[in-house]
């Protein structure tokens, strides 16, 4: 066991069944190919989040069907590649504390050992719920008690205020399963009679799902419905997070392109779409735009916080790169630019 260099190698020779998540911007499934490749450092970490990669492996053994969970934050280097020591000293302590059975019940000192593991991840309680029922959902395992009374109260048979009982694993559970069934229907159905209190942890949940047009073009009909009213703000951010995971679809390119080509967007949808919906920005025209809202924004801190963190995403760095030198930027994008470097040298 002295010799493991990685954790595709540690969980492969635990003999164990593993999957693995990113779930640092949105959650979705790591391939193992492309995650050995990330270990090896042959590419960068895909999505990484303020500096780190952050994911979560379930893993099991065939003769027992109850997976065990490890959320894991681990630093990357400046070109998004994965920090070999931190990885190693995870690896290390994992190996002392467990040896190769990685699925036995560990004594009270071993599990003292794990819990001071400092490369351990908390995600907020909502992510957990949809890692959960994500897992739950590849694995062909049931729903939650929660899902049921979910569909119930998306049918409107108990009156959209009655909400009290809906359960935030039940949303995720729907979620998770919104391509199955009729549930894309019964969503669609529902949708303009949802209260605030539904709406908002649905769609952070569905930000992880690839959408059927049809859910995609109702989100979109109650995101420009909401967006002429400005005390709507928070309705318009999460009806635009919930098309995360579908932001290179046309309809949705063509809504945010109609959205920077107004004279003013406002800052909370600027974060939004550069941290949930980014991918609909990798084309130059369209980061140009987002970035002269920015800087019309004159928040120093904001535009360098945001700079800072679409120029670490692999698939948009050459996109960054060439706005930073494009002639037509404004006068103001260069100083802007131009105050982030000297800051940084």
């Amino acid at each position: 066991m002295n010799n493991i260099e990685t954790l595709s190698q540690l969980l492969q020779l635990s003999d164990s069944q593993y999957r693995i998540y990113d779930i640092g911007r949105k959650i979705e499934k790591i391939s193992k190919e492309q995650f050995e490749k990330v270990e090896l450092n042959q590419i960068p970490y895909p999505t990484p989040s303020q500096g780190h990669a952050i994911f979560a492996i379930t893993f099991w053994q065939k003769q027992s069907p109850q997976p065990y969970l490890w959320l894991l934050k681990l630093p990357l280097d400046e070109r998004g590649l994965l920090n070999q020591g931190a990885r190693n000293h995870f690896i290390a302590i994992v190996v002392e504390a467990l040896g190769s059975d990685l699925t036995k019940d560990p004594s009270e000192q071993q599990q003292e050992l794990l819990n001071s593991n400092p490369y351990l991840y908390t995600p907020a309680q909502y992510k957990l719920a949809s890692l959960n029922s994500k897992i739950k959902t590849d694995l062909k395992q049931a729903p939650s008690e929660y899902f049921a009374p979910f569909l119930t109260y998306l049918s409107g048979e108990l009156g959209w205020q009655n909400w009290q009982a809906v359960g935030v694993q039940g949303i995720t559970d729907f979620a998770t399963r919104i391509n199955q069934d009729n549930h894309s229907q019964v969503l669609i159905s529902a949708l303009a009679n949802l209260p605030d209190e539904v709406l908002f942890p649905l769609c952070s949940a569905l930000e992880n799902e690839p959408l059927a047009i049809e859910v995609i073009d109702a989100l979109l009909t109650q995101l420009k419905q909401a967006m002429p009213d400005s005390n709507q703000l928070s309705k318009q951010q999460h009806l635009l997070r919930s098309l995360s995971a579908n932001s290179q679809h046309p309809h949705v390119k063509t809504f945010i392109a109609g959205l920077l080509s107004q004279q003013t967007v406002a800052s909370e949808l600027l974060i939004t779409l550069s941290g949930r919906c980014w991918s609909a920005l990798a084309s130059t025209e369209l980061m140009m735009q987002y970035f002269e809202h920015l800087v019309a924004s004159d928040d120093t801190a904001l535009f360098n916080s945001i700079f800072k963190d679409l120029v670490a995403l692999p698939e948009l760095r050459p996109i960054v790169f060439q706005c930073m030198r494009a002639p037509n930027r404004s006068t103001k994008l260069a100083q802007a630019i131009g105050q982030l470097f000297n800051q940084a040298s």
